[in-house]
């Protein structure tokens, strides 16, 4: 018996290794895969950023070059002094606040009652909001422009705005984790004489704020990287956005590289700068939509 396990304990010992250095094996090669997709992902931007810091006659010149022979900040300057860039960014500012503000609050309330509260035509209402999720937004395009130039509400902040409050993902993702809350909490808050909005305000949300920041950050991005909607309800300059104006920039300058992607590297600061600063978020917003579409 102490031959045979002699004889088996080297024999797993070299089976335990081999299964080691296949897995070390997969975990170096999905490594590097990685890094070479993220490298191919990367270099778009990259190249963006250092034709941005070229000058004009540098980008039209043959031949590739990673790097620019003489740093310039002259298409930022002149994207900033000769374009709109200042209000365009003032209109994304307004409008991105507002929506996110709007969606959150309008979102919340409609899943802490869907979720908590029993009325007539409860479960229709869900089972619309389900369908309107599988509604891609372009295909209501066409109307949103009908009911807004209708209401004479083209070039017009609030224009921009309304059809953009329609986020049916927030409302699933609320109602999914209003679901998760314990009934002792509704029921405690009820023995305290506490209506539904102490409720939603005073518990619920704020056993969410996680989940709230995190719908609030990828609501602001999206509606910042926004482009079909205000390119079709802003068509005065002055109350383009930032991803419209920059079209106009292009228009504007033709074949100057440097300043067409100067502009366009303006345009995409304030979203790259509040994914770096609250990356986690964003991904949570990111996993939890995931989520729920899977």
């Amino acid at each position: 018996m102490s031959t045979v396990n002699a004889t088996a304990a080297p024999a797993a010992r070299t089976s335990v290794r081999s299964r080691g250095q296949t897995t070390s094996l997969g975990t170096k090669l999905i490594t590097a895969l990685t890094v070479v997709v993220a490298a191919i992902w990367f270099f778009p931007l990259y190249w963006a950023i250092v034709t941005s810091l070229k000058t004009d006659e540098e980008t039209v010149r043959a031949g590739l070059r990673l790097l620019p022979e003489e740093p310039t900040l002259k298409g930022y300057l002149f994207v900033i002094q000769n374009s709109d860039l200042p209000i365009w960014y003032m209109n994304s500012v307004i409008t991105s606040v507002i929506i996110t503000i709007v969606s959150v609050l309008m979102s919340a309330g409609a899943g802490y009652a869907i979720s908590q509260l029993k009325f007539p035509g409860r479960q229709i209402l869900w089972t619309l909001i389900l369908a309107s999720f599988m509604v891609p937004v372009s295909a209501l395009i066409v109307n949103h422009f009908i009911i807004i130039a209708g209401v004479k509400l083209l070039n017009t902040h609030l224009g921009i705005i309304l059809p953009m409050l329609i986020t049916p993902v927030t409302v699933i993702v609320y109602k999914q984790f209003f679901d998760s809350v314990p009934r002792e909490y509704r029921e405690a808050a009820v023995i305290d004489n506490a209506n539904e909005f102490q409720m939603l305000f005073r518990i619920f949300l704020p056993m969410n704020w996680g989940v709230t920041t995190a719908l609030a950050i990828i609501t602001f991005i999206g509606a910042w990287n926004s482009f079909l909607w205000p390119f079709l309800a802003a068509q005065n300059e002055k109350m383009m956005t930032v991803t419209v104006g920059i079209t106009a920039v292009q228009d504007s300058y033709g074949v100057a590289f440097a300043r067409v992607l100067a502009g366009a590297v303006l345009a995409g600061l304030p979203v790259a700068l509040a994914y770096l600063l609250f990356q986690k978020r964003v991904t949570q917003a990111i996993t939890l939509s995931a989520g729920i579409k899977g």
